[in-house]
């Protein structure tokens, strides 16, 4: 299940996973476009492990990475609910 967390100017919304037991949480980011239907991303926490990046810019994901980066620990501490 996914749970949300915040929601971007650009209309990006980013939700995350519950805790897994080997203390990763996953962060997926999507914002809708009129060609893809929806950039995607997903991110890794404790890690920071990014993949499946489809659709963001190089400065959309260094701008999502900052944002992860700054909101880290409050996804994490939200995840353990």
């Amino acid at each position: 299940m996914m749970y949300p967390f915040m929601t971007l100017d650009d209309s990006t919304e980013i939700v995350h996973s519950e805790m897994q037991a080997d203390g990763s949480v996953k962060v997926y980011m999507e914002r809708p476009d009129e060609k893809l239907c929806f950039c995607h991303a997903s991110c890794y926490l404790p890690s920071y492990r990014w993949e499946d990046i489809v659709g963001f810019t190089p400065e959309e994901v260094a701008h999502l990475k900052k944002t992860i980066e700054f909101s880290a620990h409050l996804i994490l501490q939200e995840s353990i609910g």
